[in-house]
């Protein structure tokens, strides 16, 4: 017997965008481009993430963080409000909400204004370190991290930290400092922090873990804060990227007014974009749940690099190389898809991603079938389950492919799927099985310029 359930989890909720902060180290290209790089892209995928705020702060090459650099965050920006107009026809918008509405709630699709992402530009944490926490090192961008949370908003916010997360830090002490611990426990709840690796201190310094505000924020909050520490799909990234720079010279850089502003590489290309990556509302995974493989990799919790702390993350092995062999697999549709975005940023026209529909075809039409949150299913040990996307369409029209594939790491359960290359496939459950959750994936790819991908996850809760 199968049972759709009802489609619950972050996207689901009339398709908001997720709540997004970054806190980044942003410095000039002779210093360290990486950051300028990952904000370029973000700016590319502004329609995908309710940019809450972009918070210029302390970072391993900046101790303390100098002010003259907030400049190349502005540089970007600027570049975006030039190429919005292209980019806002990709999904046919034809103008920007008040910035009175676009400070609420904003839907999957839409492009904010460059004056609201100006608006959201803010100085955070110069210094580095748990020492610097304390009176003196409340910021613009830790204030309004306490406004966010404390906003009447039930998402949340996820704070990817290309630099430092010394200014969550701070707006947690200082939440602290007049608030029940009930209430800090609330506030801390509302954050989901991504950290590329541990920089909230000078890169000399790195292997001291102690001197850093996030091993305060893992012990204090360890049952309170989903705290990603990433030490392995930001090499990656950085790796993969210098392997395909011919394809980033040719179809980023220099194009519209965001590629002119995108840098050569110095040490690796884009390192800090597996933290809004993680987020990504593709439908191939749920942030709230690090276990779901994604565009950022994979994670477990488990014993941190500091050997004191535990955090989701994947700095040991096996969970490096399986981690890494995702960033792999999913890596060259990730690239496709921000220069298609580029494309659309210098032109106004380009290809857009397919849009995966799914239903069952023992049970009832999925409602929403343009959702990018999970189909579950409750069936039974033996059951055989035949799941349909052949009403997947492309909104060029283009010819769609089809691969349905199990992710082994969720469940004790490996299934059987017929048919995995075509749009309906049958899925076998055995017979032997223990209560289980099995997580397949319905990858949808185009046969239009740069192939681009679509995904939906389907969650198949086994009952005996």
């Amino acid at each position: 017997m199968l049972l759709l359930m009802p489609m619950i989890g972050w996207a689901a909720k009339n398709e908001l965008k997720p709540r997004l902060v970054v806190c980044t180290d942003i410095a000039p290209a002779d210093v360290e481009p990486d950051d300028m790089e990952s904000m370029v892209r973000l700016m590319a995928y502004a329609d995908c993430f309710e940019i809450e705020a972009l918070i210029t702060s302390v970072g391993w090459n900046c101790d303390p963080y100098p002010l003259e650099w907030q400049q190349y965050l502005f540089r970007v920006i600027t570049a975006y409000a030039k190429d919005v107009p292209n980019l806002m026809r990709r999904s046919g918008q034809k103008k920007h909400l008040s910035l009175k509405k676009e400070n609420g709630q904003q839907k999957l699709g839409y492009w904010p204004s460059a004056e609201y992402i100006t608006s959201r530009a803010v100085m955070g944490s110069m210094y580095g370190g748990i020492k610097a926490i304390g009176e003196r090192n409340d910021s613009p961008g830790s204030e309004l991290l306490i406004r966010l949370a404390d906003e009447d908003d039930p998402r949340p916010i996820y704070v990817a930290a290309w630099g430092g997360a010394n200014t969550l830090a701070q707006a947690i002490w200082r939440v602290k400092q007049t608030r029940s611990d009930d209430e800090v426990r609330n506030f801390v709840r509302k954050f989901r922090l991504f950290t590329i690796t541990d920089q909230d201190m000078q890169y000399s310094m790195r292997m001291n873990r102690a001197y850093s505000s996030h091993m305060w924020l893992r012990k204090e909050f360890a049952n309170d804060l989903q705290f990603i520490w990433d030490e392995g799909a930001w090499q990656e990234q950085c790796e993969l990227g210098k392997q395909h720079w011919a394809q980033h010279q040719q179809h980023i850089q220099g194009h519209g007014a965001l590629g002119r502003e995108y840098p050569n590489y110095k040490w690796g290309v884009e390192g800090d974009t597996p933290s809004f990556l993680y987020v990504m509302p593709n439908g191939l995974n749920n942030p709230e749940d690090p276990h779901q493989a994604g565009w950022a990799g994979y994670h477990e919790r488990g014993l941190c690099a500091d050997s004191l702390t535990t955090a989701w993350t994947s700095w040991q092995e096996p969970l490096r190389s399986i981690s890494v062999a995702y960033k792999r697999r999913f890596y060259p549709d990730e690239l496709n898809d921000f220069c298609a975005r580029m494309q659309w940023a210098a032109e106004g026209r380009g290809n857009h991603n397919p849009r995966v529909a799914l239903r069952v075809l023992d049970g009832s039409p999925v409602k929403n079938t343009s959702s990018v949150a999970p189909l579950r299913i409750t069936a039974k040990a033996g059951d055989t389950i035949h799941l349909d996307a052949s009403a997947s369409t492309d909104p060029d029209g283009d010819t769609l492919t089809f691969l349905w594939w199990q992710q082994p790491e969720i469940g004790t359960t490996k299934v059987t799927i017929d048919q995995s290359d075509q749009p309906v496939a049958t899925v076998h459950i055995p017979a032997n099985v223990a209560t289980n959750t099995i997580h397949l994936i319905c990858e949808v790819h185009d046969n239009g310029p740069f192939r681009l991908v679509a995904y939906r996850r389907i969650m198949i809760a086994v009952k005996r």
